[in-house]
């Protein structure tokens, strides 16, 4: 069952690209204040940066997608090639599909086309109410050779799905226990709709290294387990959800104000280089993007390599054309301001 809702979701969200209703990122109510006479020189533009204690060539991860079945193994390597080449992060989709049948953990192995790049594993939180522990969140890292694992809350969707693991009581004491025996960073993320200030406080308090906040406006859950639901019922309920969520830009802002050493990775309905140049200056330390690099995953690495290519380009001349010559100059910069 678990590899059909891999396969489900891969077809789901190539062939039906599902996004939200009504909610967007909110990076659309922002603009920065072009300059005219900006004062540097383009090629001077510096995009490097550092992510959970390595060396990034632009402050951007590829998301994490999947794994799990065959289709997947080929889009994770493509991925990982592209990053490599591109000197980027790459999560990998949850893995406990991995921890069931090790014979899958080859849909999941990358380091031989990306040896140097930052790589995150993933496992579901909820899982650790279940039959998995902290040794098995190191398990995985070790698995895929992983610099740093993921944990993902998603309680909306676990209520979406057939089976759903809903249990998520007590859990933030467990995620404590994971920072604490695991060698490697753990970052938090959720799936899609937005980390918020009291979530940003207690995992802030457990001691993670960094969160994703996913936040509402991308690809919609919601729609994607409708498009599974397997009766009228479930379709209805998760209908009702279609709005749900944080966008992505008061996500980052709140937990900001929650947690202001935390590490921030702004993900959910990243499009462009100028998306990621606005959720830089809003405070986060990187950016995640998934959904426009999936379909140039099922052609090539060449064909995602083109892609980011295009999104990097756009966030240098974003930064020259506000004159920020560095990810310093731009985090924080007054140029950016809300326009509604």
């Amino acid at each position: 069952m678990h590899q059909q809702r891999k396969l489900d979701h891969l077809r789901i969200c190539l062939d039906r690209n599902p996004q939200f209703a009504n909610v967007t990122t909110g990076l659309e109510k922002y603009r920065f204040a072009h300059q005219s006479l900006p004062e540097i020189d383009l090629d001077e533009v510096v995009l490097s940066s550092e992510l959970l204690g390595k060396s990034l060539k632009a402050p951007l991860v590829i998301s994490s997608m999947t794994g799990g079945t065959g289709e997947a193994e080929q889009i994770n390597l493509n991925l990982a090639e592209a990053a490599q080449h591109m000197g980027l992060a790459m999560g990998l989709g949850s893995l406990r599909a991995a921890l069931e049948d090790p014979s899958l953990v080859g849909t999941y192995r990358v380091r031989g086309v990306a040896p140097d790049i930052l790589l995150l594993a993933n496992l579901g939180a909820v899982q650790l109410n279940y039959e998995y522990g902290a040794e098995d969140c190191h398990r995985v890292v070790e698995m895929i050779e992983a610099d740093a694992l993921v944990l993902h809350l998603n309680p909306l969707q676990e209520c979406l799905q057939l089976g759903g693991n809903t249990n998520f009581s007590s859990l933030l004491k467990k995620i404590e226990q994971v920072c604490h025996q695991l060698p490697v960073p753990l970052v938090v993320k959720e799936v899609g709709w937005g980390i918020s200030t009291r979530t940003a406080k207690m995992l802030n308090n457990a001691g993670v290294a960094a969160i994703d906040v996913a936040g509402a406006g991308g690809t919609s859950w919601s729609a994607v387990e409708r498009d599974r639901a397997p009766d009228d019922k479930t379709d209805s309920i998760a209908e009702a959800f279609a709005d749900w969520g944080i966008p992505t830009v008061d996500s980052i802002l709140m937990v900001r104000r929650a947690a202001p050493r935390m590490t921030i990775i702004g993900s959910g309905g990243i499009r462009t280089g100028i998306d990621i140049a606005k959720v830089i200056a809003l405070g986060a330390h990187a950016a995640g993007i998934a959904a426009p690099l999936l379909t140039p995953a099922t052609v090539g690495a060449e064909a995602v390599v083109a892609k980011l290519e295009e999104v990097v380009d756009e966030l240098r001349i974003a930064m020259f054309c506000v004159g920020a010559a560095d990810l310093g100059t731009l985090k924080d910069t007054p140029l950016l301001e809300r326009i509604d």
